[in-house]
């Protein structure tokens, strides 16, 4: 075996593990906040978002599915950085993937801490009146983290084009494209929950890609 082949191996076995890691952020991510939804009295998808999961005495569970899910995107951001060496996006893709990894840890480092219509339980079935810093914070990061994952998805897009990959291309775009749909007040929480699938679902097919093709 040669030095160049001995060092290759590591860093493939490396990069290979951090693939793995943002591939799974999504399923833990998801599989905790069903479990929670289902478990938790009181919470309703369709009037709580999933970050109000992070209220009451069980909160600590989505706090720390938030920073579990933002190590794993980070993971697949260092991933992305060790396989794609050439082409569009082979630098803002890392760094656009860590942003959102980097957005999760902060919305759960910052939790939706205001107990609001009916959730937890006791709590009164109407709005806050003033929403926390933290609640502030919560979205601001939010914010940042699915508008970084939203330009990430076009960057690849545009990758995609270039290969001449028509289907991967136009799943890119329809990813951005929901990404950025503004909020609706009536359907807010299905809508962020829909948001989270779908950003979700795009950094576990790419990890696996990445890792397939590698």
């Amino acid at each position: 075996m040669t030095a160049t082949a001995t060092i290759a191996v590591p860093v493939v076995r490396r990069s290979d593990r951090l693939l793995i890691a943002g591939a799974l952020a999504g399923p833990v991510f998801f599989a905790s906040a069903v479990i929670q939804m289902a478990t938790r009295e009181g919470f309703d998808i369709t009037r709580h978002p999933i970050g109000q999961l992070a209220t009451g005495g069980a909160g600590w569970i989505q706090i720390v599915t938030f920073v579990l899910a933002g190590l794993g995107a980070l993971a697949l951001a260092a991933g992305i950085k060790c396989t794609l060496t050439e082409g569009v996006g082979r630098r803002a893709l890392p760094i656009l993937v860590g942003i959102f990894g980097a957005g999760l840890i902060a919305s759960g480092l910052f939790p939706m801490g205001d107990p609001e219509s009916g959730f937890p339980v006791g709590t009164p079935d109407q709005p806050v009146a003033r929403m926390s810093w933290h609640s502030v914070a919560h979205s601001a990061s939010a914010v940042a983290a699915y508008s970084a994952l939203a330009i990430a998805a076009i960057v690849l897009t545009v990758r995609c084009m270039r290969h001449r990959a028509v289907l991967p291309a136009v799943l890119n775009g329809a990813t951005a494209f929901v990404l950025v749909l503004p909020m609706s007040p009536d359907c807010m929480s299905i809508q962020i929950a829909v948001n989270g699938l779908v950003a979700f679902t795009w950094t576990t097919i790419l990890a696996l890609s990445l890792r397939r093709t590698r």
